[in-house]
Order: C-alpha cells, then sequence, then structure tokens
C-alpha cells in the first residue's frame, strides 16, 4: 500500500463515486434501450468505467 497525503484520498475517493455513478448509469441506459447495438455499446462503455473504478481502487 501506498502511503498517500489526506488530499489524494479525498481525491480518489471523489473519482471512485464518479466512476462507480457512471458505471451505473450507463446500465441503465443499456436496459432502457431496445436497439442492440446501442445496448452493446451502452454496456461496453459501463464495462471500461467499472475497469477505471477497479484501476482506481487498487490505488487505497
Amino acid at each position: 500500500m501506498s502511503n498517500l497525503s489526506e488530499k489524494e484520498l479525498s481525491a480518489l475517493g471523489d473519482l471512485l463515486s464518479y466512476e462507480e455513478l457512471l458505471v451505473k448509469k450507463f446500465h441503465m441506459l443499456a436496459q432502457g434501450t431496445q436497439d442492440q447495438q446501442i445496448k452493446s455499446k451502452f454496456e461496453s462503455i459501463a464495462q471500461k468505467h467499472q475497469a477505471h473504478f477497479d484501476m482506481l481502487y487498487s490505488q487505497l
């Protein structure tokens, strides 16, 4: 575990919250569309934001 300052921890917390929100939003958008191409794109975007979340979380 790296030694992070309070400011860095706060920034990571904010980024984690943003990424989590984006994952939820894109999953919701995917569920709300009937178009399979759009649904697939939204799910792909959600997966990318989940990967960002996981990468940020690993820094804690």
